[in-house]
């Protein structure tokens, strides 16, 4: 059976500094209880995948006895640098394991599910990259089967080039893409609601 890795980025949770965007729609309490209902979201979702190895990335420090077993996932911290880098980091250490399926998400979208994940993980039978567009202009999801440093050097991360230059960048690797479902990422309040999900108590 091909190894699979599906790396999962998210932040510590810390009230002012998490989902600040949101937090000027609806205050930094409401936030972070918004975020902590995404990784909730996110976990359950990751924890529907088969024969899958998930990896948690922690932005500020690995935390033990939280919400996210032990069991279920190995707990790494995020590379130094921008996006790109540490997110180069994540792939680089999961091909040098030897996995030979590789896609990571955040943890702020709800569109992305169990079969969402499959999806992704099926596309990479057939092609080299598969990525989740997000209507922003970036990406909610990427993976790929060869590990390819190109797709993460000298990108405009946070911008509407996101993924026209990764798609763009697959191509000129000689390499096949496959583009999932556009989904939206919980940057605001009128994302949040557009899922039709309630504030939490």
């Amino acid at each position: 059976m091909t190894k699979s890795a599906l790396l999962l980025f998210i932040k510590n949770p810390i009230l002012g500094k998490t989902k600040t965007r949101l937090a000027g729609d609806v205050g930094n309490e409401m936030a972070l209880k918004m975020y902590h209902k995404l990784t909730d979201w996110t976990r359950e979702q990751a924890l529907g995948l088969t024969a899958t190895s998930r990896y948690l990335y922690y932005s500020n420090e690995v935390t033990t006895g939280d919400a996210w077993a032990e069991e279920d996932f190995h707990k790494r911290l995020q590379h130094p640098g921008d996006l790109g880098e540490r997110m180069l980091e994540g792939f680089r250490a999961a091909f040098e394991q030897g996995y030979e399926k590789v896609v990571i998400i955040g943890s702020d979208c709800p569109g992305i599910d169990t079969d969402y994940l499959n999806e992704a993980f099926a596309a990479l039978n057939e092609n080299d990259v598969v990525v989740g567009p997000a209507l922003d202009g970036g990406y909610t999801l990427l993976g790929m089967r060869k590990f390819t440093p190109s797709l993460f050097q000298d990108i405009a991360w946070s911008t509407a080039e996101v993924l026209p230059t990764t798609l763009a960048r697959a191509t000129a690797a000689g390499q096949t893409a496959h583009q999932l479902k556009p989904l939206s990422d919980v940057d605001y309040l009128a994302d949040w609601l557009g899922y039709g999900w309630a504030l939490p108590e």
